[in-house]
């Protein structure tokens, strides 16, 4: 299922490490990141992990709420700081793509090897499963998720 949340980003200016801070009023989500793009994917990350932890816990997920409500929920949540030069921006997540990309579990496939080149890779000592992975995440051009 996918949703699409308000998500307010405020640009600290103040030096820090992390000046973006970002709240998501509707998951009670506080997170920072580096950049302005950094902010949206820990904005996603954070909603991505609530969202299907409370789905796990058999809770259901938040409606997100419209701009107005959002911008109340914000001024609620911000605890004495100043919201309002926060861009309000809307971030989507699929929370069944989500659970895919972070599901570690090892999945059995067998693979066909000419019987000279399982013999060399025993006796190199090397681990076929993790050099197909690795050759796999290089040809689809993807990282480990988590």
């Amino acid at each position: 299922m996918k949703q699409v949340y308000p998500t307010f980003i405020l640009n600290l200016e103040d030096g820090s490490a992390h000046p973006f801070l970002v709240c998501v009023p509707d998951m009670e989500i506080w997170t920072e990141g580096d950049t302005f793009a950094d902010a949206i994917e820990m904005a996603r990350d954070a909603i991505g992990l609530t969202g299907i932890s409370m789905e796990d816990n058999g809770e259901s997920l938040p409606v997100p709420s419209q701009q107005q409500a959002a911008v109340e929920k914000m001024k609620e949540s911000a605890g004495g700081l100043d919201f309002s030069d926060a861009i309000l921006t809307y971030v989507d997540v699929d929370f069944s793509e989500y659970r895919k990309k972070i599901d570690t579990r090892t999945v059995r496939r067998n693979v066909a090897l000419p019987s000279w080149l399982n013999y060399e890779a025993e006796h190199a000592g090397i681990n076929v499963s993790r050099v197909l992975q690795e050759a796999l995440m290089d040809v689809l051009n993807v990282k480990r998720s988590i």
